[in-house]
């Protein structure tokens, strides 16, 4: 059993920035999946399990897929659970902004019984921004039958976790178009 596995969520359908292929998006050189993935390399997470389609495979990474696909974020960690035997899961979707500085906030922090959430400035729990004990994530997964279109509140909302406060830059995602060309401008202020 490894210590800390991780589960990258990267099968969305992009629907603001007209369905693109999101997670594979370039910036500095790499995909936005690739950036995520390297955040939990960095931790030595071991496996980490993409959740998406075909080409978001990755060579270090186990890739799977809901059954049926686009069923939604809780049941892509669902599908990807049963390739799991860790003592703590790292969820993160595949277009976090700056997936480095959310993985070194979880790391920081205490975490509660089952896990911590990063929140943003308002709050608003960043469900996919979390590191969860795989335990209660399994056992959560066993209350329904199907997870297909139902909410990650849904799947994890009733765990006891530590919630921690996150920079916004921390928790943003990037939904639209301008959201990953602010992305490309931080990283290259002069271009």
């Amino acid at each position: 059993m490894s210590e800390r596995a991780a589960i990258l969520l990267a099968g969305g359908r992009a629907t603001r920035m007209d369905g693109a292929p999101k997670p594979l998006l370039m910036t500095d050189g790499r995909t936005l999946l690739a950036r995520v993935a390297e955040a939990a390399m960095a931790i030595g997470c071991d496996p980490i399990i993409v959740v998406g389609p075909d080409d978001a495979a990755l060579p270090d990474a186990t890739l799977v897929r809901e059954d049926p696909p686009y069923g939604g974020p809780a049941a892509a960690i669902v599908a990807a659970l049963a390739l799991l035997d860790s003592s703590w899961t790292l969820v993160l979707a595949a277009d976090l902004a700056r997936p480095g500085d959310a993985v070194a906030e979880l790391l920081a922090a205490s975490p509660g019984p089952d896990g911590v959430v990063l929140t943003d400035p308002d709050g608003r729990e960043q469900w996919l921004a979390a590191s969860y004990r795989t335990a209660a994530l399994r056992e959560r997964a066993t209350a329904r039958a199907d997870w297909h279109d139902a909410s990650v509140r849904r799947l994890v909302g009733d765990l006891a976790v530590t919630l921690v406060p996150a920079p916004a830059a921390t928790v943003a995602d990037i939904d639209t178009w301008e959201d990953f060309e602010a992305i490309a401008r931080e990283e290259h202020p002069h271009d």
